[in-house]
């Protein structure tokens, strides 16, 4: 992505490989402060996906597959590193993706930061075909509602649900984007605007509630959200907060969309019944900024996540083009990696 600090443009991913240590966009401080956080072991690449130093599906996918090759230059058990990353966050499926990618790659005697440089830049290809299939849903004058934070900072670049709007505006197209704030963790308000800023498209940064507002009053031509697990049948886990958003858009006969790559479809669930919903701490629910904000008495709940059934979904926006949620089994053609294969090297 393309990034301007005090007036320079600078390209930077989300998560790359650099002297042995991963590195990655600490998401944490954004859009006020640009830090680079260095993982010098596989505990501190899981601490930052449980901290979310890194989130998003795809960039969570992205850096379990660099922590996996940090751990195969350290001389590190793999099969132990694999099963700490899987224990981080239960719910996104790309991580599980990533993890089954590099242990094969190992299996296979294919250099590791080769399959990890291989599986990032797959992420990028994937979300610029997005991209190009998604933006012919975007006309001048379309106004968008987005949920949560699906831009490149959630993939390893470009992004899933900020890709179709890349590539519209890069084929010379305005149009306006309402921007949920994403409460508790604000992935919206900071991440998204600030995404969209450096693009220059222009947006709002709404409050969750007046979704419905927007929606009602006819203010809103289409729904676009992100995914971190689709079921089978399409059942669509993604940000707290998606399913009411897809519910009212029906009500009002908005077009309802999920971008996201074939790599979190999760083909084992039928439905979205199984998929684990992370709950978080309640604090991130409590309190603001690290200031308190409801009564210390009063207890909270924080699930990270819920389903949108499919009946609520118009299509899903994949590498391969716009599919119904009826019509996801066609796209059940997992890849494996190359035995002997390379990468363009990490940097």
């Amino acid at each position: 992505m393309r990034v301007t600090l005090d007036g320079t443009a600078r390209e930077l991913r989300t998560v790359w490989l650099e002297d042995g240590m991963v590195k990655l966009i600490d998401q944490r401080y954004l859009p006020f402060d640009l830090r680079i956080y260095e993982a010098k072991n596989a505990e501190d690449v899981a601490v930052a996906i449980e901290d979310m130093v890194v989130r998003g599906a795809p960039a969570i996918g992205a850096t379990a597959a660099y922590g996996m090759a940090q751990a195969g230059l350290q001389g590190l058990d793999l099969k132990a590193v694999g099963d700490r990353f899987r224990k981080t966050r239960p719910t996104g499926q790309d991580l599980f993706v990533a993890i089954d990618y590099m242990t094969k790659a190992s299996a296979n005697g294919t250099d590791l930061v080769a399959a990890a440089d291989r599986y990032a830049q797959e992420d990028i290809d994937r979300c610029r075909n997005i991209g190009k299939h998604g933006a012919k849903l975007i006309r001048n004058g379309t106004r968008i509602l987005t949920h949560c934070n699906a831009g490149a900072l959630a993939a390893v670049d470009y992004g899933t649900v900020m890709a179709p709007m890349r590539a519209a505006k890069e084929q010379g197209r305005r149009f306006f984007v309402y921007v949920d704030e994403t409460r508790p963790r604000l992935q919206g308000a900071r991440l998204t605007s600030w995404e969209l800023l450096q693009e220059g498209i222009d947006h709002a940064i709404i409050t969750d509630g007046a979704a419905g507002h927007f929606l009602g009053r006819g203010e809103v031509d289409l729904v676009l959200v992100g995914a971190d697990r689709i079921a089978a049948n399409g059942d669509t886990a993604n940000k707290i907060g998606t399913y009411g958003k897809a519910v009212v858009a029906r009500e009002n006969d908005v077009p309802f969309y999920v971008a996201a790559p074939t790599s979190t479809i999760d083909f084992t669930l039928a439905t979205g019944a199984k998929i684990p919903i992370e709950e978080r701490s309640p604090q991130e629910v409590l309190h603001l900024d690290g200031q308190p904000i409801a009564p210390k008495e009063s207890p909270a709940r924080n699930p990270a996540f819920d389903v949108t059934p499919a009946k609520y979904i118009t299509g899903i926006i994949t590498e391969f083009g716009i599919r119904k949620p009826s019509q996801l089994g066609l796209l059940n053609k997992p890849a494996a990696p190359r035995k002997k294969g390379t990468a363009k090297k990490s940097r």
